[in-house]
């Protein structure tokens, strides 16, 4: 008997591609899309509508028949009508048109909301022992819910949200609604709301537990935010997880609370942390447009000793800088804010056309005032400068250069905000730092000199989306002879965080037509911000600014570019590219943007 010859591989191949495609054709034309638009809404009615319809959910199924259609049709008005509700619509309009294209089908929905419901009465009321509680009262007073507002559902349910949850996080963990009633009239379209608060008694911190071996207890306790009796707040644990992280001291932080005692009103509190490793060595290599290449070394010791002290040694080298320096820190009292400070350093930099080389020690003693911090410093420096000789007859260039070799002791003191993150409380929108310092030929001094410098910022909400920051600097210097002001003591302009479109320390009164620094300085910026989704966003700026020996004639040089920007927790990060507009010929410059929060 003869059998029937079997496909050979090939065969079986081919068979079962065609199979495939055939498969493929048959599930591509049996598939069935639903188009869905709402048109002449605004988006929070189209957002709405979209969430409420059982359509939505059906939009990229491919196995919608005419059958599930018509069942999906019959809910449209319903769903659309319940939609609006909660944005205060409760008579609106609804038709629609359902078409169908071979397999796909398109749903247009006509919507005419009416008039809304407003709101008539709101009461909103906090009792108990925190009512006067300013992140209550803010609340309150943002009147996010008043008389004459359409009616929101989702605005009132934000407000009830807020009060509870801000309360909670203030320490009043019994804090809880006594009443939260929203009435609603829909003949006369008006709505009555009322939330009441009561916020219970405040919680306190009881015993906090420590479990660790880096340092010694005291200097751990010395980096809390908090302490036993304290009021127990959200803020404060943040606050003292952010400055444990930032001590380096350990390489992983859990802080737990623990059960309330509600007979007592306290919270018990476990600190444990890790230690980091002692020793850090760190390299990097890079490019930037003003340093060209560059590259730095790096030793600390993040823990000399169990009471915190800390050492580093570093190593820097660029086209423009050379620095080997090191430093020792001492902590003292918070020891998260407050040290002593020692410093050595041998440097060779290039500033403007001039070039400084110095060797300097010194200290610094920085105290945390509430807000703000002050740093007293003290630094013996010998330095040489090298710049173009200026004739002192004439006062004309000579065209050759002069190196002048001198001591200075120049003491100072400055003052500057604390970040927000550290001292807690409402995020500060501004930034400012002050810093006088001099040297008296009367200590020693080869020359004698006095400086103020004053640095400022503020960010301008806008909007939720849109920015606007602002920024200035002056310097100002006292001296009978310039050329007794050392290079490294002298103002100049021009870079990142001064006026981009310019190369770094570029701007500055020229002897020979080379940058030899000024007397003083000022520059500004004024920069748009736009947000965009995942942390991004766009910025265009405007810059200007010198350095200068007569602020009669500033010379001042201007310069505007666009960003982009990245934002982490508390600093952003971006790329700009700046165009300087006081000079032709020149061509845009990147920088490098970074930048805390305040």
């Amino acid at each position: 008997m003869r059998r029937a010859a079997r496909p050979n591989g090939s065969s079986r191949f081919i068979a079962r591609r065609l199979w495939a495609l055939l498969a493929l054709a048959c599930a591509t034309s049996a598939q069935a899309r639903i188009q869905i638009d709402i048109p002449d809404v605004t988006p929070a009615i189209e957002t709405n509508v979209r969430a409420f319809l059982s359509l939505t959910r059906y939009a990229d199924r491919d196995d919608v028949t005419p059958e599930t259609m018509s069942r999906l049709e019959r809910r449209i008005g319903a769903e659309t009508r319940e939609a609006l509700q909660p944005l205060g619509y409760y008579e609106p309009e609804v038709s629609y048109e359902v078409t169908q294209d071979g397999d796909d089908w398109r749903v247009t929905i006509h919507v005419r909301p009416g008039r809304p419901v407003r709101l008539s009465e709101v009461d909103i009321r906090v009792t108990g022992p925190g009512r006067d509680l300013r992140v209550l009262r803010e609340i309150i007073d943002a009147q996010e819910l008043k008389p004459g507002l359409r009616l929101n559902h989702g605005t009132y349910e934000r407000v009830k949200g807020n009060l509870l949850r801000a309360a909670k996080n203030a320490g009043y963990l019994d804090a809880q609604l006594t009443e939260s009633e929203l009435l609603i009239d829909r003949i006369e379209r008006r709505a009555t709301a009322t939330i009441v608060l009561d916020t219970g008694e405040r919680f306190h911190y009881g015993e906090i537990t420590i479990a660790q071996d880096v340092i010694n207890d005291d200097a751990m306790r010395r980096m809390l935010r908090m302490e036993p009796g304290d009021p127990y707040t959200l803020d404060s644990l943040l606050r003292t997880q952010y400055v444990l992280d930032d001590s380096l001291y350990f390489s992983s932080v859990d802080i737990e609370s623990g059960e309330p005692d509600r007979d007592q009103r306290t919270v018990p509190v476990t600190i444990s942390a890790e230690p980091n490793r002692k020793h850090r060595f760190t390299t990097s290599i890079g490019y930037g447009s003003d340093t060209r290449m560059r590259g730095r070394f790096g030793w600390d010791n993040r823990r000399v000793n169990a009471s915190g002290h800390r050492s580093k040694v570093e190593l820097i080298g660029s086209s423009i800088l050379k620095q080997l320096g090191g430093r020792y820190v001492i902590p003292v009292m918070d020891v998260a804010l407050e040290k002593l400070e020692f410093t050595a350093a041998v440097t060779e930099e290039e500033l403007g056309d001039t070039l400084s080389e110095r060797a300097e020690v010194g200290a610094g003693l920085t105290e945390a005032l509430g807000r703000w911090q002050r740093v007293l410093f003290l630094r013996l420096s010998h330095e040489q400068t090298t710049a173009p000789q200026v004739d002192p007859q004439t006062r004309q260039p000579t065209g050759m250069l002069e190196t002048k070799e001198d001591f200075y002791l120049i003491p100072g003191i400055s003052y500057s905000t604390l970040p927000s993150y550290v001292v807690g409380g409402r995020i500060r929108p501004y930034y400012f730092y002050a810093e006088l310092r001099g040297s008296p030929s009367t200590l020693g001094s080869d020359a004698s000199f006095l400086q103020l410098r004053l640095l400022g910022e503020r960010i301008f909400d806008l909007s939720d989306l849109w920015h606007l920051h602002l920024r200035g600097e002056i310097g100002v210097s006292r001296v009978a002879d310039f050329s007794e002001l050392p290079a490294s003591q002298r103002f100049f302009a021009g870079g990142e965080r001064s006026v981009r479109g310019f190369g770094l320390n570029e701007l500055s009164p020229k002897v020979d037509n080379k940058s030899v620094g000024g007397r003083h300085l000022a520059t500004g910026t004024i920069e748009l911000v736009r947000d965009l989704p995942r942390n991004f966003g766009v910025a265009a700026f405007y810059d200007f600014g010198n350095a200068f020996d007569d602020f009669s004639d500033p010379g001042l040089e201007y310069s505007a570019g666009l960003g982009v920007r990245y934002r982490i927790a508390v600093a952003s990060f971006g790329i700009d590219v700046a165009q300087a507009l006081s000079e032709s010929g020149r061509s845009p410059r990147f920088h490098l943007y970074i930048s805390t929060q305040f």
